[in-house]
This record gives C-alpha cells, structure tokens and sequence, in this order.
C-alpha cells in the first residue's frame, strides 16, 4: 500500500512553498526543506501550532489550510513522480504482487493526477481523502483494507511519515519509512520501523 504526497509524488518544493507563503504574514522567515521537517507532524495543526509557538485561534486553522492549499495546487504542477516511483512500481507488478493508493490528499484531486501522470493501472484501489483534511490516516486505512478485502497482515504500507507507521500499527501491517518526504530521517528512525532512503529498497521489505 503506497502513500502518493512525499512517497511516490515527490512534492516537498511545493509543500515548502505553499507553507511559506501562508506563513509570510506572520514574519516567521521562510523554511527550507530541512527546516520544515525538523517541525513537521501530523496533525498538521499541531505543525502550524509548533510554528506559532501558541495554539492556533479560532478559525485560523480553517484560513491557514485553505491558504495552503491554494498555493500547493499552483506549486504542485512543477512536481513529478520519485525518480524511481515507476521503476519501482513496475518491478513489484512484475512479482506479481498487488498495489493499493492511500492519500490523505483530496481523492478528486489524486484520482486524476496519478492518471495523468499515467500509473493509475498499477493500483487495485485508489483513495484519497473523502472528509476534513489534516487529521489522522489510521480511519481511513481501515476503510481501504476493508474495500480490498486483504489481511492487513499481508500488507506493507510505503510511506515517508510517521502517521503512515501508526496507521499501519493500527491495522495490523507493516510499515516502511521513506526519507524523500516531510519527516526527517531523526524522526522516521525513532518510530522503529525500517527507513529507506529510495523507494526500490522499500521492495527489500516487502
């Protein structure tokens, strides 16, 4: 079970960049990459509220998450697939093994850009998300075992944050980090999962 944003979409310029932009207003200075993962976490309000150094007021989070997301959308069209998504994907096909797509991305959004991006035949299923944006994956992983009908046993999640290794936790699979994502390598290997830094070494787990 892939993750698409930071895993096999390689978006961390735009993330970075729709974060900055939302976050001008407040004077903090711009991140870079590095930077942004030393603070990144999900919830992603619990991220802007370590950024603020406070809690976030009434009504921010709402402004601060339809700002980013306005941006992301412009940034995100200079974004591709990893260098080795599709290698990758085609030698796990070739096992013949199968392949799922799990996002916390808007699922109107992901379905077309992994068709456009033409690796929409590689997944049994695709689903991105279907409600409020930033919480957890956990739910939603539960619901997109079920629609697949697999044992969660035999199941590796591939993602790069530690929200794919939780859910991935609570359904029963097993996990493997990523590092080209938003979540430092410090941070992937203290959850104590294995932590690649390409995607064709994830396979090695699988």
């Amino acid at each position: 079970m892939w993750d698409w944003n930071g895993t096999l979409f390689h978006d961390i310029d735009a993330v970075v960049g729709a974060t900055n932009a939302v976050f001008e207003p407040y004077g903090l200075g711009s991140y870079d990459a590095d930077r942004f993962r030393a603070v990144y976490t999900r919830p992603i309000w619990a991220a802007y509220e370590r950024m603020l150094g406070r809690p976030l007021r009434e009504g921010e989070w709402e402004a601060l998450d339809l700002g980013f997301h306005d941006n992301y959308h412009r940034l995100m069209l200079e974004c591709g697939l990893a260098e080795d998504a599709l290698a990758t994907l085609d030698a796990w096909k070739a096992t013949g093994g199968r392949q799922s797509l799990l996002s916390m991305w808007a699922h109107e959004r992901l379905v077309p850009k992994v068709a456009e991006l033409g690796i929409d035949h590689h997944f049994t299923r695709i689903d991105g998300l279907r409600g409020i944006p930033g919480g957890h994956k956990a739910e939603w992983m539960v619901t997109h075992l079920a629609a697949l009908g697999v044992d969660p046993a035999d199941v590796l999640v591939i993602g790069d944050s530690l929200d794919d290794a939780h859910a991935a936790q609570h359904v029963g699979a097993r996990a493997v980090l990523y590092t080209g994502g938003m979540t430092s390598r410090a941070d992937l290997a203290a959850c104590g999962v294995p932590v690649v830094d390409t995607l064709a070494d994830a396979l090695d787990h699988a």
